[in-house]
C-alpha cells in the first residue's frame, strides 16, 4: 500500500481525494499549508505527493524545492494557474506532472498510476530497449530498428532528444530542459531547434508524422515521450 499526501487549500478538494484515494487502497495524510505539507513529509515520508501551487503560506514551487533538497518522491502538482508557466517552473523545480485544475478524479488517478510505475521500475525505466510505434530502440546499442528489420538511422543530435524522452516515459520534460540536456546551458530559449528535431523524428519513426501517438507536444511547455 501507498502513502499519498494531498496538499491543497480547499478543503471539499482535501476531503474528495482522501476519500477515493482511501477507496483505492492508498493510505492518505493532507495538508492545507505549505509548512504543514513539508512536517508531515518529514514525520511520515510519503510515496507520492500531490501538491496545489496556490498555496496561503508557500508558494507550491518552494515546497517543491523544500522536498528536493531531500527526497526523490514523485510530485504531482495540481494547477489551477491559467499560465503555462507556473508549470514549467514546478516542472523545472523537480515536479514529475501536472494536472490542471478543475480536474477529473479518474484523470488524476491514471496520473497517480503512471508516475508511481515510473518511480518503482528502477533508474533505468524503459530498460535496454524501448518501443516507439513500429519501432524497437535499443538504448544500449543505440540503434533504432522497424519491425520488417530495416535499420532507421539518426543524427547524434536527433538520438540525444529521442533518448532524453525515452528515458522517462510518460513524464513531460519542459523544453527548457530538454534545450540544456541537449545542447548545453545557453540555449534554453532555443525553442525551434525542438521543433525541428521533433519534426525529424516523428518523420522516421510515428506511422502518422500530422498525429503523433508517441512523441507528443504539450503545448508552451515541452514534450512527452507516451508509450
Amino acid at each position: 500500500m501507498s502513502r499519498i499526501l494531498v496538499v491543497d487549500d480547499e478543503p471539499q478538494i482535501l476531503r474528495a481525494l482522501r476519500i477515493n484515494l482511501r477507496a483505492r487502497g492508498y493510505d492518505v495524510d493532507v495538508a492545507a499549508t505549505g509548512t504543514a505539507a513539508l512536517r508531515t513529509a518529514a514525520s511520515h515520508p510519503p510515496d507520492l505527493v500531490v501538491l496545489d501551487l496556490g498555496l496561503p503560506d508557500l508558494d507550491g514551487v518552494d515546497v517543491i524545492r523544500g522536498l528536493r533538497g531531500w527526497t526523490t518522491v514523485p510530485i504531482i502538482v495540481l494547477s489551477g494557474r491559467a499560465g503555462s508557466d507556473d508549470k514549467v517552473t514546478a516542472l523545472d523545480a523537480g515536479a514529475d506532472d501536472y494536472v490542471t485544475k478543475p480536474f477529473g478524479v479518474d484523470e488524476l488517478l491514471a496520473r497517480i498510476r503512471a508516475v508511481t510505475r515510473r518511480h518503482t521500475s528502477g533508474t533505468d525505466p524503459t530498460g535496454p530497449t524501448a518501443r516507439l510505434g513500429h519501432h524497437t530502440v535499443d538504448l544500449a546499442a543505440h540503434t533504432v530498428t522497424a519491425d520488417d528489420g530495416t535499420e532507421v538511422k539518426l543524427t547524434p543530435t536527433q538520438w540525444r532528444v529521442l533518448e532524453t524522452l525515452l528515458r522517462n516515459p510518460g513524464k513531460l520534460i519542459t523544453q527548457r530542459q530538454l534545450l540544456h540536456d541537449v545542447w548545453g546551458p545557453g540555449y534554453e530559449t532555443e525553442t525551434s531547434y525542438l521543433r525541428q528535431y521533433l519534426a525529424q523524428l516523428r518523420r522516421k519513426l510515428e506511422p502518422n508524422p500530422a498525429r503523433p501517438r508517441h512523441l507528443l507536444t504539450e503545448p508552451g511547455m515541452g514534450y512527452r515521450y507516451q508509450p
